[in-house]
């Protein structure tokens, strides 16, 4: 790694006033050192230096720019660098401010190190507290729900940032805060087909909503009405019986042919845990099983090939079909479980994630033989067809 001296050689190419070519030969080295774990943690301890390249956010040029962007992309990554970047170099303010000018070109790349910066509980915290101080999340929000707010950037990033804001409860209230209809807003995003990055960070941003029970009964109302986005992307073209489909929501009803699940393994996942939490409360099960969604689950269950998500689904259907818990344990996001309990509890989940990589280890070299035996037969076809055509 680099000396001091060297380092302080590349602080002083790192001006405004320092020739473009000089500049943007020490930001494209800077960019290759930042590419690796040894470099993010030697530029952690030269606060100076991530000082210039932030304020190089703003040069002429726009090579330069770039290449400072994908720095603090790569820094932003490392959990270790984020009080740096928050309390040294003091990004935040700069970065929220710039992400609401919709003629900004890097609007994308700032999305990308805010959601990088809230992926855990404490920074989240401290981005949430400055976001509300000087934009607030309304402004975020509206951004991203706003098509061609900006037609340099697709702002898909701010999906998962919302994600990573409501592990926060002081978030998720404002989410789910009856007067503004943010969560309506973010409904339609479950079936954004051109972007998985923002398919996934609504449904995680539904999924954290989810965990506060007290909401569940309004959430499944027709103020919010969240039970048919959570399972159109998981219903498929499958013909059920004309009582099946009677008893689901209207959008549920007699889908057509071609309709197509989401094609990601991790959403179709989070969509399921979204409607097991939904099932904690004896409301919100009575309002899935009036609903029929168990029977959306059993043809769901039936096409889907992820071991993962098939655990995940059999849990779901067996809240479903099974009897209503005994009095005084129907919340159960409130249950207290024995302290012996919670780790049998513990030891059954390992067990069973250690059998699900059995399965799937055991689906792979499956598939990597009959791969092999394809081309095996393949190659003797072409052999066969050789050799006929020797003879003729």
């Amino acid at each position: 790694m680099l000396s001091d001296s060297e380092a302080a050689e590349l602080l002083s190419f790192l001006t405004p006033d320092t020739r473009p070519d000089v500049k943007g030969h020490t930001t494209g080295y800077i960019l290759g050192m930042s590419g690796h774990r040894d470099g993010c943690r030697f530029l952690r301890s030269k606060s100076d230096l991530l000082v210039a390249l932030f304020a190089l956010t703003s040069d002429p040029s726009i090579a330069i720019v770039k290449d400072c962007y994908h720095i603090f992309i790569n820094l932003s990554a490392d959990e270790t660098l984020h009080q740096v970047l928050l309390a040294d170099v003091k990004v935040l303010p700069v970065l929220l401010k710039r992400v609401l000018d919709p003629e900004y070109l890097f609007s994308d790349q700032i999305c990308t190190i805010l959601s990088n910066l809230t992926r855990h509980v404490k920074t989240c915290k401290t981005v949430f507290q400055v976001l509300q101080e000087e934009v607030g999340l309304a402004q975020l929000v509206e951004v991203f729900c706003t098509e061609g707010y900006n037609k340099k950037a697709n702002f898909n990033y701010l999906s998962p940032l919302l994600s990573n804001l409501t592990q926060l409860p002081e978030a998720r209230n404002y989410i789910m805060d009856k007067d503004r209809c943010v969560i309506q807003r973010l409904l339609p995003f479950t079936q954004y087909q051109a972007s998985a990055v923002r398919r996934g960070g609504v449904v995680g941003t539904l999924r954290n909503c989810c965990f506060d029970h007290a909401h569940h009964e309004w959430l499944l109302s027709d103020a919010v009405d969240i039970l048919p986005f959570l399972l159109l992307p998981l219903a498929g073209p499958e013909e059920l019986t004309e009582q099946e489909n009677e008893g689901l929501p209207v959008d549920l009803q007699y889908l057509p042919e071609d309709k197509k699940r989401e094609e990601d393994p991790d959403i179709r996942k989070m969509l399921l845990e979204t409607l097991l939490l939904l099932t904690a409360t004896g409301a919100g099960r009575n309002t899935l099983k009036e609903k029929n969604v168990y029977y959306i689950m059993r043809e769901f269950h039936r096409w889907e090939k992820d071991v993962h998500v098939t655990a995940a689904c059999e849990k779901l259907v067996e809240v479903l079909i099974g009897d209503e818990p005994e009095q005084g344990m129907e919340n159960l996001l409130e249950v207290e479980i024995p302290e012996d309990v919670e780790v049998k509890l513990k030891e059954a989940d390992i067990k069973e994630q250690q059998e699900l990589e059995k399965e799937q280890e055991r689906m792979r070299q499956e598939e990597k033989e009959e791969e092999e035996e394809k081309k095996k037969r393949d190659a003797e076809g072409e052999d066969k067809e050789q050799e006929s055509g020797l003879i003729r």
